[in-house]
């Protein structure tokens, strides 16, 4: 079985760009296409989901490898990867809704990590993945809710590290959501994992995350099939 290339979330900005080359295409009219019975894992993020820097985003993200074991097992799952460089989490709240335009069976929330490397106040870190997961939970309420945990390094400063870091087992059991601990474990501060700029994962390191990601999505897209 050849692997399917993931679905990618366009920004309105874009949408409207290609509206006039595209005629007719509408998020509708592709969702008519999508053989049935198929369900959706919408990965939400940044930088690390939209897998920058690497050759070939659309087979060596950490989405698009958990696309290519989902399709390894046959299982009538798409990934849509809808991670935008750059992201804050006050911008991911500024387009959840645009997103939601899709039916998620399983939302994925990776952000926070650019709002640390800017020192943004917690608190409002906190309060803007708290209403993403609000408005994912009022839109679509059967839709499981995975929380990827990012941390921060002690040079931020002690306190502002600990307190970052508890953000998301804080919002994991107040919304009694899935939490990965820490998307970058075991590739976090690895050179050979790295790329040059030593936060974004090689393709080596994005198939561990995957590798991660999927011990804990796995038994929920398994059930559902």
């Amino acid at each position: 079985m050849e692997p399917r290339a993931i679905r990618r979330a366009i920004p309105p900005w874009a949408a409207r760009a290609l509206l006039s080359l595209l005629i007719g295409w509408t998020p509708a009219r592709l969702r008519s296409a999508e053989p049935p019975g198929e369900r959706t894992i919408v990965f939400f993020g940044d930088s690390l989901t939209a897998g920058y820097g690497l050759a070939d985003p659309d087979t060596q993200s950490y989405p698009a490898q958990v696309q290519a074991r989902i399709d390894a097992e046959h299982l009538r799952w798409r990934v849509v990867n809808a991670g935008v460089s750059g992201e804050t989490s006050a911008g991911g709240l500024r387009r959840i809704d645009w997103v939601l335009r899709q039916r998620p069976d399983v939302f994925v929330l990776e952000l926070g990590a650019n709002d640390g490397l800017r020192g943004t106040a917690t608190e409002a870190t906190r309060a803007n993945l708290q209403a993403i997961i609000d408005r994912v939970r009022s839109r679509y309420p059967e839709a499981k809710i995975v929380l990827a945990g990012m941390r921060m390094p002690q040079n931020m400063g002690p306190d502002y590290a600990s307190a970052f870091r508890a953000i998301y087992p804080a919002l994991a059991q107040k919304n009694a959501i899935t939490l990965i601990p820490f998307l970058l474990d075991g590739v976090a501060a690895r050179p050979d994992l790295n790329q040059p700029d030593g936060i974004h994962p090689t393709a080596s390191g994005a198939a561990i995350i995957a590798g991660e990601v999927w011990k804990l999505i796995a038994p929920m897209i398994r059930d559902e099939h």
